[in-house]
């Protein structure tokens, strides 16, 4: 039998809004019902005032660490080294440029383990959901695929997912749009992630929450709830109430008709 790796299967959603930008990821890690621990996968990255990013991380747990650290790394290299050809998020005039760049890291951390995990019967791959934006540029969201090339988010449509996406769409289809308030964005995005924990077990608490509003080049709010934090416990309860009150309303069958009548 392989050796089971730690992988952060994890659900991640960015939400790209008119106001501004929306990101919510869990904590969960597993690697097998023996081994699941918890880690965070939001990364806030501001190499300068002019500059804002958040990235979330899927995958191969090795693999998102070593792209993060490599990324830091980077970022402590001197500015100087630009001109030895060093690209790092400070030397990005575009968002699509260091999605880019985050792609050409994680394929060359995936390349330099593949041969080692494939003898184990694992995968390396990794997927990212980068934020944020440049002074100049409006904001933006992009999914970073585990091959390096990366989509972004538009206004038809609005919202990345990373993990285990299947649960937590139909909220996000729904209801979701452009125009939501960042704060009613970020609710829909956290009832996203608790009702996908509720349908599998590799998508858990604590759920991490960061609001970045348009041109602000920093985070207006960061937030991290526990699986006892009782705002959860009101989201479930209250939208559980809801979906009961919509059944009840939903058109009566003909018989039924007849029958009351």
């Amino acid at each position: 039998m392989p050796y089971l790796l730690p992988f952060t299967v994890t659900y991640c959603i960015g939400y790209w809004l008119e106001k501004g930008l929306v990101m919510v990821s869990d904590s969960r890690t597993n690697a097998g019902v023996d081994y699941i621990s918890s880690y965070s996968k939001m990364h806030v990255f501001q190499p300068s005032s002019d500059r804002l990013f958040v990235l979330l991380a899927a995958g191969n747990l090795a693999t998102t660490q070593a792209v993060i650290s490599w990324i830091r790394r980077d970022l402590d290299r001197p500015a100087e080294a630009f001109v030895a050809g060093v690209r790092d998020l400070r030397s990005c005039d575009y968002l699509f440029e260091a999605a880019a760049y985050i792609g050409r890291v994680s394929v060359a951390v995936q390349q330099e383990n593949a041969a080692a995990l494939q003898q184990a019967g694992a995968s390396a791959g990794a997927s990212f959901i980068l934020g944020g934006q440049i002074a100049g540029e409006a904001h933006g969201l992009y999914l970073v695929y585990p091959q390096g090339n990366a989509i972004m988010a538009t206004r038809e449509t609005p919202y990345l997912q990373i993990g285990e996406t299947k649960y937590g769409k139909p909220p996000l289809d729904n209801v979701g749009h452009t125009n939501l308030s960042l704060e009613d964005a970020a609710r829909l995005c956290l009832i996203s992630e608790v009702l996908t924990q509720r349908s599998n077990l590799t998508v858990g608490p604590p759920f991490e929450l960061a609001i970045l509003p348009a041109d602000a080049l920093a985070l207006a709010h960061q937030l991290t709830l526990g699986a006892e934090a009782p705002e959860l416990a009101a989201m479930v309860e209250t939208w559980s109430d809801a979906q009961r009150e919509a059944l009840h309303r939903l058109p009566s069958f003909p018989w039924e008709q007849a029958s009351s009548g």
